[in-house]
């Protein structure tokens, strides 16, 4: 399973994931994108398998990730301050893959019906989500 994990920033909520994903899930694999060289610097060092920095690695990556993980702006042309491009968050909002987006309530964008909790929490949930993904991928289906 390729895991695509984007982030901005510092990367430490990217650095959060991957740490969590890594610790969870054995058999997965994890690209770390970030959108400047310092989250993908902290997502490497947190144990992400493979890195890369900017726009074009978003583009390419989206379409080959079975997962894209990351906080909401990343489908948002022009959120975390500007470090996500319209190509990047169409790319995002185009791919085959599942999305798990974390209700990050920052950068000029609120979601409504999402009360404020804590990194903690928000990486809990999105493991959950996660894990109920890849066990309904590994059932055998039924005729």
């Amino acid at each position: 399973m390729n895991i695509l994990i984007i982030d901005g920033h510092g990367g430490q909520l990217g650095a959060q994931l991957v740490k969590a994903v890594k610790a969870k899930f054995k058999n997965v694999s994890i690209t770390a994108i970030g959108t400047n060289a310092i989250a993908t610097s902290a997502m490497l060092k947190a144990g992400a398998d493979i890195g890369a920095t900017g726009e074009n690695p978003v583009l390419v990556n989206a379409k080959s990730a079975d997962v894209i993980i990351g906080p909401i702006g990343i489908v948002i042309a022009d959120s975390l301050y500007g470090e996500i491009s319209d190509k990047m968050a169409n790319a995002v909002s185009k791919a085959q893959a599942l999305r798990i987006l974390i209700p990050i309530n920052r950068c000029d964008n609120l979601i409504a019906g999402i009360r404020d909790v804590n990194t903690k929490e928000l990486i809990e949930d999105a493991l959950v989500k996660l894990e109920e993904y890849i066990g309904s991928i590994d059932k055998p289906k039924s005729d």
